[in-house]
């Protein structure tokens, strides 16, 4: 299946100048979206993963399945002020302004495998933010994987180290 065919051009959004790859096009497919589903599961399928990490809110779309079905925990790294109890947080930069990601301070022992999942990479910002995050916590990152890369915005330059994956790329 020609999954990038299935992906919406939204221009302008959410702000002027940004031409925003809107995903819900593809998973309401099922066959897309169990796709997308199936080829993170085989990229990490022989590896031993104690917990998904995924970013909001997209990233739960495809953080939570992979969890589910490699029988792994799975933690949500969420905006501000959203996560009930004590948190972390790591600021980070993107195209359009800066953010702030934060995770409980508990949702990772020390020495856990770590999957960090996204629906996209665009300057590698948030997903950089994620990974700091789960290793200040002393989990280690056994990849990273997004459904889509954008590569003209290089951000996988911000993870060089880590086991990048990404299923779809624009140029």
């Amino acid at each position: 299946m020609e999954l990038a065919s299935l992906i919406r051009d939204v221009p302008d959004y959410p702000i002027e100048g940004i031409l925003f790859k809107d995903i819900t096009t593809l998973i309401q497919n099922a066959d897309a979206f169990q796709e997308v589903i199936d080829w993170m599961v085989e990229l990490y399928a022989d590896i031993s993963v104690d917990c998904v990490v995924a970013i909001e809110a997209r990233g739960y779309i495809f953080g939570a399945p992979l969890a589910y079905r490699l029988g792994a925990g799975f933690v949500p790294v969420r905006k501000p002020g959203k996560l009930p109890a004590k948190t972390i947080s790591e600021s980070y930069a993107l195209e359009y302004g800066t953010n702030t990601l934060e995770m409980h301070e508990d949702a990772i022992k020390p020495g856990q495998q770590v999957l960090v999942i996204d629906d996209l990479l665009a300057t590698g910002g948030s997903a950089r933010a994620a990974v700091n995050l789960v290793e200040r916590l002393g989990g280690e990152v056994a990849g990273v994987a997004f459904m889509i890369e954008l590569d003209f915005l290089h951000g996988r330059d911000k993870l060089e180290g880590y086991a990048v994956q990404s299923l779809i790329h624009f140029d």
